[in-house]
């Protein structure tokens, strides 16, 4: 058994940022990522950053940025994002250094605890212990395996009073389909890529998460990787795709792609991060996501496949299919894979962008109000202030009662976008109940309800919060207190210093 002072689980940018800043304080730090790679979905294919008020830009995510822009020869002020290979050669360069041992294909198998501590886990590649563990990972499958409690999708908007938590309104606009699109083949079943089941009530909670999807990394370059037929590619399951352009053409609209897989070079080199646009996009909305948080990993695979294909899928038939328009078709045929990212998996991203899983509940609990209000935190960590940002959670129908007899239509439910005042993300939500867990920190699946996670879950401030985390660790590490003793006036000060943002 390999025995560290800090073990970090999962090399999401959260994880690096965490294993690098304890293993700067002088501890003993290993960093076990269950794939093969680094960064998480900073290097997985969301290159354009997230930002919101640039002024809480702090420690570690500053440096990042910094580094970006060194990389490029730039002004960090001219930063804009970089591309995937660029993003995980600088963390990797950052692990090295700092001299952290970093285990790949190192999946969770067990946790051994001791009392309220974790004291060893078990994985794929080997055994370890350490005085503190971080969980970095976007599942929080260490949390849980610990005993420590969490919560899966969206809950009742009774439980905290929350304005926006449960099922939303159904309303329309560029994220839902047009009306009257029917989700039925003509002999009465369903269509691919439309969830049945009747939806929960409005403000209910009904778990759902928000939808997965790939971020798929584009480029116009001469040496591109064509958008190709996938041996398993089914022309039925695009069939919604087509009734949604035929109703386009019939009612005088002419989409442009850019605007259904968004294609604006907003990546050095020309290339651009492919995001999910209206209502249908690389984002994947038949519920295959509720099951994933929970599911074990042979699910889980399952379910990354399912999205995996959705994105070659999707990216083939907008670019040959007949019923797309001819312009949509030849816009596409511009753009192709980069021949020089994600080599070793098919110039598709490696990480699943996995929106939400588990969120911790832990020692606080931030809501809609702490962020709407900009509640004040003694135990400030952080600072985040991105959009409460809900992306589509399914698609749907219902019966629509506006004709004599009621009409099944296609309906996208889940989208939601208010923006915030910049907000303090205390140290009580990354850490778990006392009770539950002493040796444990979160800085990605932090304790905040669905509401509130939409604003947190941005790379930058799981960035921020890995720099926490990895700090606040290495001071429970050394001192051998728990860490929800561990003197935070002390964390805050040396945040500071490393340039963290904690008040404006």
């Amino acid at each position: 058994m390999r025995r560290a002072e800090v073990v970090v689980y999962g090399a999401t940018s959260a994880g690096v940022c965490a294993a690098v800043a304890a293993a700067r304080r002088g501890l003993d730090t290993v960093l076990l990522e269950p794939g093969r790679h680094v960064g998480g979905m900073t290097s997985g294919g969301l290159g354009y950053t997230d930002l919101g008020d640039r002024r809480v830009l702090g420690g570690m995510a500053a440096e990042f940025r910094r580094a970006v822009a060194a990389a490029y020869g730039v002004a960090p002020g001219h930063y804009a994002g970089p591309e995937p290979r660029v993003a995980e050669q600088i963390f990797l360069s950052w692990l090295e250094s700092a001299g952290v041992e970093v285990v790949f294909g190192a999946g969770l198998r067990t946790v051994i605890t001791s009392g309220d501590r974790i004291f060893s886990v078990a994985t794929h590649a080997g055994d370890y212990a350490a005085g503190a563990f971080v969980d970095a990972g976007y599942e929080g499958d260490l949390l849980a395996a610990a005993g420590v409690g969490y919560r899966v999708g969206r809950e009742d908007r009774s439980l905290h009073g929350e304005r926006f938590a449960g099922r939303r309104e159904v309303v329309p606009g560029m994220h839902n389909f047009p009306p009257w699109i029917s989700p039925f083949r003509a002999d009465g079943t369903l269509l691919p890529q439309v969830a049945d089941g009747p939806m929960a009530e409005v403000g209910a909670g009904d778990g759902g998460v928000m939808s997965y999807g790939y971020r798929v990394c584009m480029t116009t370059a001469p040496d591109r990787v064509p958008f190709e037929r996938r041996p398993g590619y089914d022309e039925e399951h695009w069939e919604l795709g087509r009734r949604l352009f035929r109703h386009w053409r019939d009612q005088g609209i002419e989409p442009r792609a850019g605007k259904l897989v968004g294609l604006e070079p907003n990546l050095p080199h020309g290339k651009c991060d492919g995001n999910s646009l209206g209502p249908f996009s690389l984002s994947v909305l038949d519920r295959s996501a509720w099951a994933y948080p929970d599911a074990d990993p042979s699910e889980r695979e399952r379910i990354r496949l399912h999205h995996l294909h959705h994105a070659q899928d999707l990216l083939y038939f907008l670019s040959h299919d007949p019923e797309v328009p001819a312009s949509v078709r030849a816009e596409l045929g511009r753009w192709g894979l980069p021949a020089d990212e994600f080599t070793d998996t098919g110039h598709l991203p490696h990480q699943l962008y996995v929106r939400e899983a588990r969120r911790m509940l832990g020692e606080k609990h931030l809501t809609e109000h702490d962020l709407v209000q900009g509640r004040r935190h003694e135990d400030v960590v952080a600072m985040g202030s991105y959009h409460l940002d809900v992306r589509e959670v399914q698609r749907t129908w219902r019966h629509v009662h506006e004709h004599p007899d009621p009409v099944p239509m296609v309906v996208t439910e889940g989208y939601l976008s208010v923006g915030v005042a910049p907000y303090q993300i205390p140290y009580g939500a990354l850490v778990p109940r006392r009770e539950e867990c002493a040796n444990l920190v979160v800085p990605v699946c932090v304790s905040a309800s669905h509401v509130a996670f939409s604003s947190i879950r941005m790379e930058v401030q799981y960035q921020m919060l890995g720099h926490a985390a990895g700090l606040a660790a290495a001071l429970s590490a050394a001192s051998g207190k728990v860490v929800q003793d561990v003197d935070v006036r002390a964390l805050q000060e040396e945040l500071a210093a490393a340039g963290q943002v904690l008040s404006l």
